[in-house]
């Protein structure tokens, strides 16, 4: 189990173990903030935070919601906004607690403009 929590602690989420690899994306938002994504089955991901902690954050085509603590500002993690029961959800990797993922591999994905893994 691996445990992440914003900054103050409002915002945390919890997955059952180790991704397949680590994603930095270049668009504009994950450029600023910095997060390292890794992806889980929406199912596999607990989330724990008080209502209205969270702010949500959609930018362009409006695919996807950045979530971020209220309190402190860290962005969290993401939710895809298609209710297909498959999607996945990602969580930013810099906010796990105690838990060090220089082990897993990192792929950078070009979100900036050609929308694909630079390794492919």
């Amino acid at each position: 189990m691996i445990e992440g929590a914003c900054h103050c602690g409002k915002v945390r989420w919890s997955v059952p173990g180790d991704p397949e690899w680590l994603t930095s994306c270049t668009c504009s938002y994950c450029a600023r903030s910095g997060a390292l994504w890794a992806a889980y089955p929406v199912r596999e991901v607990t989330l724990d935070y008080p209502l209205g902690a969270v702010v949500r954050y959609e930018q362009g085509g409006r695919s996807l919601a950045f979530i971020s603590c209220g309190t402190c500002g860290c962005t969290t993690h993401y939710e895809s906004n298609d209710p297909n029961p498959d999607a996945r959800m990602k969580v930013n990797m810099r906010m796990a607690v105690s838990y060090d993922f220089t082990h897993l591999a990192l792929r950078v994905f070009d979100g900036a403009d050609s929308w694909r893994y630079l390794d492919e």
